[in-house]
């Protein structure tokens, strides 16, 4: 399987399938200790959808899994929480810039004091995030018609209790504590303290605001605003889950791992008419002057290519939304098909080029990019 740009988490099914509703080409992947979860696409990002469950330690335990097991370069955790100022709206989103474990304190006869642990949310992550609610882009994964609420950024708290009150003392304590926290929930101190476990691993939570934590969630549960919420969750996650992934970059570079001794081949290549010298105090390995290779595109990269084009297509009416979805799972047939790296897999990833090809006929640029693709699958070793 292709390693996955980005991991997608929940606590509840409920926001589960919310998400869910977004990818496509959804395949299982059974984690060796039973852990299930589910691969597909949002846009050209290859995306791992997973369920943790409530609660902070829960969620470490499954996102120090994930990561493990998928090596991601992004970390979204969506779903619902309570607000905690009149302000924000039900139906609203909030974005965390931090998120608070508030459950760190010291308890003391002159009463509780904070001892909080934060984790400040991915810089260019959070630009991104900007960015798409200031020109409504992330609307695009909204139902048609629907209502589109108001985004907002600001710190999260997550501690271990479910809040639904405004006037006991863990209610006031929070908001007196953590006063410019805009939104309560119990999970994204666990998947915060998991990424940033492994090597500082970027990190969004989103939250649909379906309570206000103020005694009366079993009312706004029942009129249905637990689904109306992740819904608007679900569709800015797939949003910057689109965005993120045009500037994500693998994670690691075995060439610069620490400590790797410096005795690797060195190849300096002439093009042209160019004669190539070498100019160094010490040279470590072997040092090979060559003419240059005939250079081959990577389909990989004419792949990814397509698929942008194909969603531009899209979005401009030059393609319908039928053929868009057809023609979006075949390419992906091909991408993974092809990364196995055998005989079978080549051969795979042809056919469902070629019934692209057929879907994409009549349109000139990207039926001629299919064939592109197929003559350079063709010409591999």
């Amino acid at each position: 399987m292709t390693k996955p740009s980005t991991i997608i988490l929940t606590a509840l099914d409920l926001e589960y399938e919310a998400v869910k509703a977004h990818l496509t080409g959804v395949e299982t992947h059974r984690h060796r200790a039973g852990t299930l979860f589910e691969t597909g696409r949002i846009g050209g990002c290859r995306v791992v959808l997973g369920l943790v469950g409530t609660g902070n330690q829960a969620a470490a335990v499954i996102t120090e899994r994930a990561i493990t097991e998928f090596e991601p370069s992004a970390v979204l955790f969506v779903g619902v929480a309570g607000a905690l100022w009149p302000h924000i709206e039900l139906g609203d989103v909030v974005v965390a810039n931090r998120a608070y474990a508030y459950h760190g304190l010291t308890s003391e006869d002159d009463g509780d004091k904070a001892r909080p642990r934060a984790w400040q949310t991915s810089h260019w992550a959070e630009q991104i995030a900007h960015h798409l609610v200031r020109g409504n882009a992330w609307t695009k994964y909204l139902a048609p018609g629907a209502e589109i609420p108001k985004v907002h950024f600001g710190p999260i708290a997550a501690g271990e209790v479910v809040q639904d009150s405004a006037i006991s003392a863990h209610a006031k304590w929070v908001r007196q504590t953590y006063n410019d926290a805009k939104a309560i929930e119990m999970e994204a101190a666990g998947v915060s303290e998991a990424a940033h476990l492994n090597g500082s691993l970027p990190v969004v939570v989103i939250r649909g605001i379906s309570d206000r934590a103020d005694g009366t969630k079993v009312t706004s549960d029942g009129a249905g605003w637990q689904q109306r919420a992740v819904t608007n969750a679900a569709a800015l996650a797939a949003a910057l889950t689109e965005e993120m992934s045009k500037e994500i970059k693998p994670r690691n570079d075995p060439r610069k791992a620490a400590g790797k001794p410096m005795n690797e081949r060195v190849t300096n290549i002439a093009r042209g008419n160019a004669r190539v010298g070498v100019m160094a105090g010490a040279i470590h390995g072997d040092v090979n002057l060559n003419q240059a290779p005939e250079e081959r595109e990577d389909p990989e990269v004419l792949l990814a290519e397509l698929r942008r084009r194909l969603g531009a297509a899209r979005r401009d009416g030059v393609v319908d939304e039928a053929t868009y979805s057809h023609a979006g799972q075949e390419i992906d047939t091909a991408a993974d098909s092809l990364a196995e790296g055998t005989s079978e897999g080549k051969s795979t990833a042809l056919i469902a080029l070629k019934k692209v090809n057929g879907l994409l006929m009549d349109v000139a640029d990207l039926a001629a990019r299919v064939v592109a693709i197929i003559a350079a699958i063709k010409g591999l070793g």
